[in-house]
C-alpha cells in the first residue's frame, strides 16, 4: 500500500504511522531514550507489583492504589512503545485498521484510568496527612474496591465511543497518520466527513475526566500543604513537603503534555508538528517511568523491602 499523501482510496484496511514527522533521519537516536524509559517503566512497575504481593504488611489502601497505577502504566507504555520502536528501528510503519482502533482505545482508556488513580492517591495522601487517626476507618478495603471499580468503569465506558465513532467515518483521502501511535483526533482528522461528533465528544471527555480530577487534586494538595505548614518541626515539614512536591511534579508531567496535545490538535495549528508529536509521547512515557520511583521506591516501606530483598540475595 502506498504511503503517499495523495493516494485515492476508500476505507483502507491499514494505516501508515509516520513516526515523528521531520525527524525521520534521527529516529534511531530518539529511540535510545524512549527505549530506556520503557525499560525503566517495565522494571520499576513489575518491581512494585512483586514487592506488594510478597509483603503482607503492604496490603493497605495506598499500596493497592500503587498496584493499580503500576498496571495502568504497564498497559499504557506497552500499548505504544513496541510499535513506536518498530517504526524507529525497522521502518515498520503499517498498522491494521482494527489494531489501530484497539491501540487508540487502550491508550485513551488507560489514560483516563491513570487520571482517576492520581485522584485516589491524592485522596489517600489527604486523609493520611490531614486526618491520620481516621485513615484506616475512612479508606477501608471495601471503599478502596469501590474506588477502583469506579475508576475502571469510568475509563472503559466513557472512552468506548472513541473507536466506534472512528470506525464509522469514511476514509478516502489518505491513510497516513502523522504520529507515532493511533491518537483519536489524529486518526479521525483523516476522514472525508464531518467529524464534529468525534471532536465534541472528545471535549466532553476532557470536561468529565480532566476537569473534576484536576480540581480534586488541586483541592487535596492545597489542604495537604496547609497541614504541612502546621507541623511542629522543620525537618518533618521539609520531608513531607518534599514527598508531596515530587508527587505533584509527576502529576504535572502527566497532565500538562496531555492537555497540550489535546488543545494543539484543535487550536494550535502554528505549533511545529514534530514538537507536538514529541510532547504527545511524553505523557505516555515519562509518568510510567517516574511513578514507580516517586510513588514506590521513595516510600520508606518499599525501600526497606527492596534493601532486605537485595541484602538477602547477597548473603
Amino acid at each position: 500500500m502506498s504511503d503517499s499523501n495523495t493516494t485515492i482510496f476508500t476505507n483502507p484496511s491499514s494505516f501508515i504511522l509516520l513516526g515523528i514527522p521531520g525527524l525521520e533521519g534521527v529516529h534511531v537516536w530518539i529511540s535510545i531514550p524512549f527505549c530506556a524509559m520503557y525499560a525503566i517503566a517495565v522494571l520499576g512497575n513489575f518491581t512494585i507489583l512483586l514487592i506488594v504481593r510478597m509483603e503482607q504488611s503492604l496490603h493497605a489502601p495506598m499500596y493497592y492504589f500503587l498496584c493499580m497505577l503500576a498496571v495502568t502504566d504497564l498497559v499504557l507504555s506497552t500499548a505504544t512503545l513496541p510499535k513506536m520502536l518498530s517504526i524507529f528501528w525497522f521502518n515498520s510503519r503499517e498498522i491494521e485498521f482494527s489494531a489501530c482502533l484497539t491501540q487508540l482505545y487502550f491508550i485513551h482508556c488507560f489514560t483516563a484510568m491513570e487520571s482517576g488513580i492520581f485522584v485516589a492517591l491524592a485522596l489517600d495522601r489527604y486523609v493520611a496527612i490531614c486526618d491520620p487517626l481516621r485513615h484506616s476507618t475512612i479508606l477501608t478495603n471495601a471503599i478502596v474496591a469501590k474506588i477502583a471499580l469506579a475508576v475502571l468503569l469510568r475509563g472503559v465506558l466513557l472512552l468506548l465511543p472513541y473507536p466506534f465513532l472512528a470506525r464509522r467515518w469514511p476514509y478516502c483521502r489518505t491513510n497516513v497518520i502523522a504520529h507515532t501511535y493511533c491518537e483519536n483526533i489524529a486518526l479521525v482528522k483523516l476522514a472525508c466527513a464531518d467529524i464534529r461528533i468525534s471532536s465534541y465528544y472528545g471535549l466532553l471527555v476532557i470536561f468529565l475526566v480532566t476537569g473534576p480530577d484536576v480540581s480534586f487534586i488541586t483541592f487535596s494538595y492545597t489542604q495537604i500543604l496547609r497541614a504541612i505548614f502546621s507541623l511542629p518541626t522543620k525537618d518533618t515539614r521539609l520531608k513531607t513537603f518534599g514527598t508531596c512536591g515530587s508527587h505533584l511534579c509527576v502529576i504535572l508531567a502527566f497532565y500538562i503534555p496531555a492537555l497540550f496535545s489535546f488543545l494543539t490538535h484543535r487550536f494550535g495549528h502554528s505549533v511545529p508538528l514534530h514538537f507536538h508529536v514529541i510532547t504527545a509521547n511524553m505523557y505516555l512515557l515519562v509518568p510510567p517511568m517516574l511513578n514507580p520511583i516517586i510513588y514506590g521506591v521513595r516510600t520508606k516501606q518499599i525501600q526497606e523491602r527492596l534493601i532486605h530483598f537485595f541484602t538477602d540475595k547477597g548473603t
